[in-house]
């Protein structure tokens, strides 16, 4: 379908059972058709067409039945271009009604924007509401419609749809962030707490008693230094003589002199 350069193409999914109904969305909806092969020459020479420079152009898609429009609505969301609205006919026999209809794309798609098209009350809106709840996707369009609300419902119900899916998207972006540092900030926290576990400090005053060395912990009880330390740290310990006590307990061998510090 082509449409006029810088016009932004919505799309607009049609359900009615009249087919008579669809041309006449699409004489509404539509942009004015440009033959490809004239499409240079003329645009050069006389530009874009009045009034249609930057307008909103509609791409409009027909389903005859509910059911087939809910086999369109969900290839859409596959293919990843979901139609922002439908227009919708109450009276759609020998298959479902619109309200039907509109019920299970909801399922499918419940971001998309709905106007139901009726020339007859078959459900009061408290019916309506019942069967598909309080909802703002939802508009009345009472038959015969005027073309400019068709086209003011689908400016401002696609734009509507645009501006909740960029919300959206921009949540779930934001979602991801914080999903992504909540994780980083675990892993931080994590090798952390193991490091944390890992070091044991010896800190503050500790009570040694002057002639056997053991250290009183805080529960009042006498240890020898290495067990203390050993509790309170991971050092650990191997035994040796020091020089001083090495000749106090070795008096006969001979050891070097000690160099004077």
């Amino acid at each position: 379908m082509n449409t006029m350069p810088g016009a932004k193409t919505r799309r607009v999914l049609v359900i009615d059972d009249n087919r008579a109904i669809h041309d006449d969305f699409r004489k509404i909806l539509s942009p004015r058709l440009i033959d490809a092969e004239l499409d240079t020459t003329e645009l050069a020479v006389f530009g874009p067409a009045a009034g249609t420079a930057g307008q909103a152009q509609f791409d409009t898609s027909s389903a005859y039945q509910g059911a087939d429009a809910l086999l369109m609505v969900r290839k859409a969301l596959e293919a990843g271009q979901p139609y922002p609205m439908a227009f919708v006919d109450v009276r759609m026999p020998p298959g479902w009604d619109g309200i039907e209809t509109s019920s299970r794309i909801w399922q499918v798609d419940p971001d998309l924007q709905i106007v139901l098209c009726t020339a007859y009350m078959d459900y009061s809106w408290e019916e309506m509401v019942d069967r598909l709840g309080h909802t703002d996707r939802l508009v009345i369009l009472k038959k015969p419609f005027e073309p400019m609300e068709v086209l003011q419902l689908a400016s401002a119900l696609t734009e509507k749809w645009r501006l909740h899916q960029d919300a959206k998207h921009q949540m779930e972006r934001l979602e991801a962030l914080v999903r992504e540092r909540t994780s980083v900030l675990e892993e931080t926290n994590a090798k952390l707490s193991q490091a944390l576990a890992k070091i044991q400090t010896l800190s503050g005053l500790l009570p040694i008693c002057a002639g056997c060395k053991k250290i009183r912990d805080d529960s009042g009880l006498w240890s020898q230094v290495e067990t203390y330390i050993a509790k309170h740290s991971e050092a650990k310990f191997t035994h040796g003589l020091c020089p001083d006590c090495a000749r106090t307990f070795y008096p006969d061998v001979e050891y070097p002199k000690q160099r004077a510090s």
